[in-house]
């Protein structure tokens, strides 16, 4: 049996964690002492942020241009604590950074996805935590691999740290698709389902990697139950280093807020969530046919481009042949049937043609 089931719910942590949802908001990266103090006064205002994150040391960033300024920003935030009365949330990479935060007085710190990723990285993290009480929070791998997600909780969790919770930021997509990372819904659901006691923010921030689509991934995490959100915020979002296009100021972060409908648990919540968990496997497997689809047509328009180019008639006969062929082989080898995917094939087939056809009328 896992010890995550001594994991302490978040009301526990703090005593202005009480609430539901608990929000984690700041910038990802400090540009200045003055940005990081206005972002934090103005997110003082919004009622429901309760914790204010800072990326002290981004992994996308060189040590050359940005670690050396770890250490002052770790001093700005203990004037934050001051001024604001938030609650501080800093991303630990190495045992350094582990070491640095104590000593400043960070209330909470948080693994990231790349760190996350090396189990190697993730034991060093958990040897500098050892015999402390430190909340941490573990964002998901950046592969959608939930067991190497449990190893890492369950190895910070054996370090003694009980008040410990995980981040789900969605996972790095191998295709352009309309969000920056693939949610994959039904991987949180699957933790929480293992795990009760674990609590699980979400950050539709990287998930949406764009600010449109970020109230609609909050409102998924709500709907699906999750502790809290974390989202990126900036008092002048154009100063943001990275990620320029995610940020939100501190007064969209309260609009997004308030937008929210938080519903309760149903009474069957854990028949419930396991539905959930099967309707979200479908929306997660639909949203990437979709977008597999919508690939495959814009390539299909540069062929048909080509052959315009080249004075070649739209079908091509044993190229569609083979295409059919190849598609009912490997379709019926994984238990699809061959009517089924001889009519898949040709109304993907026919759609090609009308957009060749379009593509000729242009020319």
């Amino acid at each position: 049996m896992s010890g995550l089931e001594n994991c302490k719910p978040m009301s526990s942590w703090f005593k202005r964690l009480d609430t539901r949802p608990i929000v984690i908001s700041g910038p990802s990266v400090v540009t200045s002492e003055e940005q990081l103090l206005a972002t934090a006064r103005e997110l003082k205002n919004v009622d429901q942020v309760k914790i204010f994150k800072a990326g002290a040391w981004k992994p996308q960033t060189t040590a050359k241009s940005f670690g050396d300024r770890g250490l002052d920003i770790l001093q700005w935030l203990n004037q934050v604590k001051q001024e604001t009365g938030l609650l501080t949330m800093v991303e630990v990479a190495s045992p350094k950074h582990v070491e640095m935060c104590l000593r400043h007085n960070v209330d909470i710190l948080w693994i990231g996805a790349r760190t996350t990723s090396n189990p190697f990285s993730v034991q060093e993290l958990a040897s500098a935590l050892q015999g402390m009480s430190v909340p941490v929070m573990v964002k998901n791998p950046i592969n959608p691999d939930i067991n190497l997600w449990i190893e890492a909780l369950e190895t910070i969790n054996k370090a003694g740290i009980s008040r410990l919770a995980a981040i789900h930021r969605g996972f790095y997509p191998f295709e352009k698709t309309r969000l920056r990372n693939i949610p994959k819904w039904e991987i949180p659901i699957e933790l929480k389902s293992r795990f009760h006691n674990l609590p699980i923010i979400c950050d539709p921030s990287h998930i949406a990697g764009a600010i449109k689509y970020i109230p609609e991934m909050a409102q998924k995490a709500m709907d699906l139950n999750m502790d809290g959100l974390m989202m990126e915020s900036y008092s002048k979002t154009g100063d943001a280093l990275i990620n320029q296009e995610l940020q939100l100021c501190p007064a969209d972060v309260n609009q997004v807020l308030r937008s929210l409908v938080c519903r309760l648990p149903s009474i069957d919540d854990v028949e419930e969530n396991l539905l959930e968990k099967y309707r979200n496997q479908i929306d997660s497997v639909d949203s990437q046919l979709i977008e597999l689809l919508a690939q495959r047509m814009n390539i299909v328009e540069g062929i048909g481009e080509y052959k315009a180019e080249k004075n070649m008639t739209i079908l091509q006969l044993q190229r569609w042949e083979k295409v059919r062929e190849r598609g009912i082989e490997l379709g019926t080898s994984l238990g699809l049937s061959e009517t089924f995917l001889t009519q898949l094939l040709r109304m993907i087939h026919k759609e090609a043609i009308s957009k060749q056809n379009e593509v000729m009328n242009r020319k």
